[in-house]
């Protein structure tokens, strides 16, 4: 009975491995497909402002060798909301996802933003972080009282 338990394990486990590596095989990488390279996948604003401007744009290039398409720009939460190209990037050529924070939620964030292309490197997650601070009222100095020498 042990017998036929380790033979059962060890014949699955062969199996599997079998099975994954002749996916991997039959998934051939297209020597001229696009790839997405992000100049930076991550941003960190700091500590900021409430209401402040919580736009970064992310560069990327196109170091493949056929035209770039970017399918859908997805976020993590709806506190974030990226603004990508619709055209087709040419190889060798630049262009910029915009990510825009919405600053007036105060404390920590973390959020992450996932590009999926017909890059042979799809999906891409790039990521922004920071601390929003509550905004300060600007301190006015108490008016003098007026003298009544000075009429």
């Amino acid at each position: 009975m042990r017998t036929l338990k380790i033979l059962t394990i060890l014949f699955l486990s062969f199996s599997l491995t079998t099975a994954f590596s002749q996916e991997a095989k039959d998934k051939k990488v297209d020597k001229n497909a696009p790839e997405i390279t992000f100049e930076s996948n991550f941003y960190d604003y700091g500590v900021i402002e409430q209401g402040s401007d919580g736009t970064h744009d992310f560069v990327f290039k196109n170091t493949g060798k056929s035209p770039l398409i970017l399918t859908n720009v997805k976020s993590s939460c709806g506190c974030t909301v990226p603004t990508w190209p619709k055209t087709p990037i040419k190889k060798h050529k630049k262009n910029v996802i915009k990510v825009k924070y919405n600053t007036h939620r105060i404390g920590n964030f973390q959020k992450t933003v996932t590009v999926f292309s017909n890059a042979k490197n799809s999906p891409v997650r790039i990521t922004i972080k920071g601390k929003v601070v509550k905004k300060e009222t600007p301190k006015t100095s108490p008016e003098k009282p007026k003298s009544i020498l000075n009429k």
